[in-house]
């Protein structure tokens, strides 16, 4: 289904501890935002029925399970297959090889799309070498391209990558191939752990299909003025689209 306006663009991250937290800020932005990512602190806390409670406040809107699974085969083509039960729109998977994110689309059975976790936005290129990545994938471009490649011949429906790549994976996949962009701030947002970020425009310009901003609207004295805010960038940066 295409995505038509900024709002449906923007994926809000409940990075909360309790269902009581979910369904006050769902009930805030339903809104004003296309989507909300539920996230590791929120289901490990709550469970799957916080899944069902922000649903029940934004029928409307996209979930976004993001478990990042990581584990042998078998076990997360079980995590999948119990993730896709609930009804959710998107689950994530780290890409670290092809033989785990066949087994999770796999789990999924088509009910839901698989996005392949290219290279966390919290790590800059002096973390690759730490990791003990391949030196031929030194550059967070080629590192995020190359993950890419392996997900989407898994049968993944995209990848989440920052906005930085965004533009090189859709020159190589084309529009129909997913970017989820999380590390999104705004110019004069504060500096956090985020490492490679970008704009709300820039993702946008540079060919993100979704982003995903948590604390620049969570923290802010008016999130629903701070969600609108960011649609308004999202909308500048669909007029300067690459």
């Amino acid at each position: 289904m295409p995505i038509k306006t900024a709002r449906e663009r923007l994926i809000f991250a409940l990075d909360v501890a309790s269902v009581g937290e979910a369904v006050h800020l769902a009930s805030l932005l339903k809104d004003d935002v296309g989507g909300f990512k539920i996230g590791l602190e929120l289901f490990v806390a709550c469970g799957p029925a916080v899944v069902e409670a922000v649903r029940k406040q934004a029928p409307r809107a996209l979930i976004f399970l993001d478990m990042k699974f990581h584990d042998i085969p078998a076990t997360v083509q079980g995590a999948m297959e119990s993730a896709a039960s609930l009804g959710v729109d998107f689950v994530t998977v780290h890409c670290e090889g092809g033989a785990l994110l066949k087994a999770v689309v796999e789990g999924a059975g088509g009910r839901v799309k698989v996005l392949g976790v290219t290279a966390l936005t919290s790590m800059s290129e002096a973390d690759f070498e730490e990791a003990g990545i391949d030196p031929a994938y030194s550059k967070a471009e080629a590192l995020v391209l190359h993950r890419a490649r392996v997900a989407r011949l898994a049968g993944c429906a995209g990848v989440v990558c920052s906005g930085l790549e965004a533009g090189a994976v859709k020159d190589e996949f084309g529009a129909g191939f997913l970017v989820v962009t999380p590390g999104v701030r705004s110019a004069d947002d504060a500096a956090d752990d985020q490492k490679r970020v970008v704009t709300p425009a820039e993702a946008m310009r540079n060919g993100a299909d979704y982003i995903v901003v948590g604390r620049p609207i969570r923290k802010a004295p008016d999130p629903k003025s701070a969600a609108k805010r960011i649609c308004a960038e999202i909308e500048q940066g669909m007029r300067e689209r690459r």
